[in-house]
């Protein structure tokens, strides 16, 4: 072995002892274990997370602006601008492990001093027969140049795949916003129908009321009632009257909620408000909650995201060892422009090895592998955050979707209760045998009791839109009649 190749042979084995003294950093593995089924919940194996939203909410004007939404949404378009941009990052990564290849072209001159080393030799030296050296030295040249960093340690493909893993995140990103976007329209519109049925039922309450207004004005005529149960009968007009433009003012604020997330400038919402009360929210089928993993854009986007941090730390470990490239290049060279093509005199070519590897200065790198080791960390502990958050959502959901159930058909008893006895207490006031007071305060539970009546039924529904949200739901359009067993239509109310 020659002196040259020995030094070579000693200076690469201190590279890679210096690479050899990195640290073992500890990364995390992800274990969120979760029950076989949701608490007091039947096991069936029907999922509504895989139900299209187009097959769950069957009301054409809840489709329609589902539909505008995902189309027109700003944000679902700035997420697609995102993916765009991962899916650019991928070429970008793949074409750093191929070699750069570039097509080049210079010239320069220069003129020495005679008096300098070079000066004196190129005095003396003829360029061929009978030819002078020039005073004014040029040189031209072009040809092809190539650029390769071989991958031995995998770092440039590696890099290359976590952009892949990120681009694949960011697709899931996207439907986890779609998923959203499909929750909230659906929520404002069922918002959008209670303020309908509200004012609907403030309407004939201020009817009612001023009905027997005019009775109270009647019977004070013939003595069988005062001025104070006139200017309480008022009173209680004008207030249920004011309240009006209050729901008014609501259902402006919804309509506007609603086109803000269709992308659109304000204008009225279509809508079928007597489908409130006269149907029942689907009952949705849970299945298991394993499959929340396979349903939940969230969860696969954060399960994504840590197998590219996972990667990262493989990225950052192989910038600590020596990189090895090669530079070579082909092409023509002359002094003279009449010179430069001519072959073989004017041809060029060059080949070179090189090997780079840090050795002093190493913190930067250092502190870039430590990063990449904590980010895997914290991408570990997001997974588990968000699968254990989708278990508790869909529990939640599933416990007040019974509750809210068991409320309605209690508030329900209680309005025909109320509603019976305003007949009654009218018929008392008439006949003398009651006060005006107790015909009020009856009329005043009955319009309070069909409020919360509406309001249960709205959070029926929300809670229906939120069970589909929270078990990964949304995201998926088309229609697929095999999975129609996951929900169930419990008709219209008798």
């Amino acid at each position: 072995m020659t002196k040259a190749s020995q030094i070579i042979a000693i200076n690469l084995l201190g590279l890679l002892l210096t690479a050899c003294g990195i640290p073992d950093l500890a990364t995390k593995k992800a274990e969120v274990p979760l029950p076989e089924t949701y608490q007091a919940t039947p096991q069936k194996p029907a999922n509504a997370a895989d139900l299209p939203w187009n097959q769950l909410f069957e009301d054409p004007n809840l489709a329609s602006l589902i539909d505008l939404a995902i189309a027109n949404n700003k944000e679902v378009n700035i997420a697609l601008q995102r993916i765009s941009r991962a899916e650019n990052e991928i070429q970008s990564r793949k074409g750093a492990y191929l070699p750069f290849v570039s097509l080049g072209a210079g010239a320069d001159g220069e003129k020495v001093g005679k008096d300098t080393r070079n000066g004196a030799v190129e005095d003396n030296l003829p360029i061929r027969r009978g030819e002078k050296f020039p005073t004014f030295l040029g040189n031209f040249r072009f040809g092809l140049f190539s650029t390769w960093e071989i991958d031995i340690w995998k770092k440039l493909r590696n890099a290359a795949e976590v952009a892949r893993l990120e681009y694949l995140a960011s697709i899931e990103g996207r439907r986890f916003l779609v998923t959203n976007i499909v929750a909230e329209v659906a929520h404002g519109y069922y918002e959008l129908l209670a303020l309908d049925n509200q004012l609907e039922n403030l309407e004939q309450n201020i009817q009612i009321q001023q009905n027997g207004l005019e009775i109270v004005k009647l019977l004070q005529v013939y003595a069988r009632s005062n001025a104070l149960a006139v200017r309480r009968y008022e009173a209680e007009v004008a207030k249920n009257q004011s309240r009006r433009y209050e729901i008014q003012q609501q259902i402006t604020v919804v309509e506007n909620r609603i086109n803000f997330l269709l992308g659109r400038p304000p204008q009225p919402i279509a809508r079928a408000s007597g489908s409130l009360m006269n149907h029942k929210p689907k009952i949705l089928d849970a299945g298991f909650p394993s499959e929340l993993l396979r349903n939940r854009p969230d969860i696969r986007q954060a399960e994504l995201e840590l197998s590219a941090a996972s990667l990262n730390i493989d990225v950052a470990r192989a910038e600590f060892y020596p990189s090895f490239g090669i530079k070579a290049g082909v092409g023509f060279e002359a002094f003279a422009l009449k010179y430069l093509i001519n072959t073989p005199e004017s041809l060029a070519a060059m080949v070179a090895g090189e090997m780079i590897a840090p050795l002093v200065n190493r913190n930067s790198i250092m502190a870039e592998f430590k990063n990449a080791n904590a980010k895997q960390i914290q991408a570990a502990y997001e997974y588990e955050q968000r699968i254990l958050n989708a278990y508790v959502e869909v529990s939640n959901q599933l416990a007040n979707i019974d509750n809210l159930d068991k409320s309605y058909t209690l508030k329900q008893q209680q309005v025909d209760a109320l509603t019976q006895s305003i007949d009654v207490a009218n018929q008392l006031f008439k006949s003398a045998r009651t006060d005006y007071l107790d015909v009020l305060l009856t009329q005043r539970d009955a319009l309070e009791a069909r409020r919360e009546l509406i309001e249960t039924r709205q959070k029926q529904f929300g809670a229906t839109v939120e069970l589909y949200r929270t078990l990964g739901g949304g995201w998926r359009d088309g229609v697929n009649p095999q999975t129609l067993a996951g929900v169930k239509n419990t008709g219209t109310e008798p």
